[in-house]
């Protein structure tokens, strides 16, 4: 059960597995954000999710509470960290994410107002150089972020109290949590007068790696099946690409 009390303004909650290459940039980026804004009182979550690197001591390095998540699952770690949580806010954000100054205040800013019970924000590949049919799909997505009213994994906003009346992420689920968790948001805002708001603009920047270790085919082949078949979100093995990576040297 989530902590009751609340010392800080917001916190942000980064679920990490193995991100010893890209963490430290991420703290940085995030330490310079938070420093934009000194009326608000922020703490930064690390969730050591079972890393055989370094990952647990560059987090505490770059001024993360590190908290440890056992189990290899996105949804459990995500919980894990917001259970350590203090603040009144809960921002998630992948560990190969950026999150700028100006994103976290538009953020902060709807989550302040008492008709915002949370949202996502539309994304932006941090390498040109990939393939156009990745390009494709991230327009498609945010195209359907907007209407839809999904967050996308990367960056997720929301009211405590909101998180903890629908119970979180569901840990039934090794991927795509995030969108049941949007619906969940939505409904629950529904009852509250209060909007799940999308961020159009500033968009956020998140790594391409993903289609640097798997084959764009296999990557859109992978996502095509889970749309069609969504119970299969319920193994691993079928979501490996959010789970396989190459070998730590």
């Amino acid at each position: 059960m989530l902590k009751a009390n609340s010392i800080s303004d917001y916190s942000i909650i980064i679920p990490a597995y193995n991100e010893a290459e890209l963490l430290p940039a991420t703290l940085n980026a995030l330490k310079q954000a938070m420093a934009a804004m000194p009326e608000m009182h922020g703490e930064i979550i690390v969730v050591d999710n079972n890393s055989s690197d370094n990952t647990a001591e560059l987090a505490v390095a770059g001024g993360a509470k590190v908290v440890t998540e056992p189990i290899n699952q996105i949804s459990r770690a995500r919980n894990c960290g917001a259970n350590a949580a203090a603040g009144r806010f809960f921002l998630f954000l992948d560990a190969d994410t950026i999150l700028s100054g100006e994103l976290l205040q538009q953020a902060l800013h709807n989550l302040q107002n008492e008709k915002c019970c949370g949202g996502g924000v539309l994304v932006d590949l941090a390498d040109d150089n990939i393939a156009f049919a990745i390009k494709s799909c991230i327009k498609c997505w945010n195209w359907l972020a907007v209407r839809c009213k999904l967050a996308a994994g990367c960056f997720i906003y929301c009211r405590r109290d909101a998180f903890v009346a629908v119970g979180g992420f569901s840990d039934k689920l090794y991927a795509g949590e995030e969108l049941k968790l949007s619906r969940q948001l939505v409904a629950w805002g529904r009852q509250h007068n209060q909007s799940f708001l999308i961020i159009e603009k500033p968009h956020i920047m998140t790594s391409a790696r993903k289609d640097e270790w798997h084959s764009s085919l296999k990557l859109i082949a992978i996502m095509l099946f889970l749309m069609i078949f969504p119970p299969a979100l319920r193994f691993r093995w079928c979501c490996s690409i959010w789970y396989k990576r190459p070998s730590i040297k």
